[in-house]
């Protein structure tokens, strides 16, 4: 349900994993295993900040890269 009002700079469960290109239940991992924080909302439409999203996303794209040039120079 995306129909409530969020904060600006904020996201979405849904948004956020739209974003990182997973689903509902990874994001769920990710704030398990600490790599991801809420940042308001409720319990069942929770809120990430936008730019922690960011964040994790660059990282996570900074590690494929990493994994690519090491599978290419073997």
């Amino acid at each position: 349900m995306e129909s409530q009002m969020i904060r600006p700079g904020h996201l979405t469960a849904h948004q956020t994993a739209k974003t990182l290109g997973t689903t509902l239940g990874a994001v769920r991992n990710l704030v398990y295993r600490g790599q991801l924080k809420r940042a308001g909302g409720t319990e069942r439409q929770p809120w990430y900040r936008a730019e922690d999203v960011a964040a994790l996303l660059a990282e996570r794209q900074a590690s494929r890269q990493r994994e690519a040039s090491l599978r290419n120079a073997a």
